[in-house]
């Protein structure tokens, strides 16, 4: 509720002053702009970080990638060398 109240004073001279005060039971409320600014500050920093997690995902998953590839191809040439061997040891022990 609000309440308006007027005060008049009379000084000694005569002559008189007024003084009006509003009075409200309730604190006024803030503007509601803040908070939703607030919201969307919250909502683009979110969207960043879910951006800059998603692409360090991609990276750690490419890293994963090379190193098994690069692990077969050695398995690979491993098995190849390992082939060699033993074609020549076929081939020695055949010859004698």
């Amino acid at each position: 509720m609000t309440e308006e109240r007027t005060t008049r004073v009379q000084d000694p001279d005569g002559s008189t002053h007024t003084t009006t005060t509003v009075v409200t039971d309730h604190p006024e409320r803030s503007g509601g702009g803040k908070g939703l600014m607030f919201l969307i500050a919250i909502l683009v920093l979110a969207a960043v970080a879910y951006l800059v997690f998603s692409q360090m995902g991609g990276a750690e998953i490419a890293k994963d990638n090379a190193v098994a590839e690069a692990a077969s191809d050695v398995g690979n040439a491993a098995q190849q060398a390992g082939d060699a061997v033993q074609d020549v040891a076929d081939d020695v022990t055949n010859d004698e």
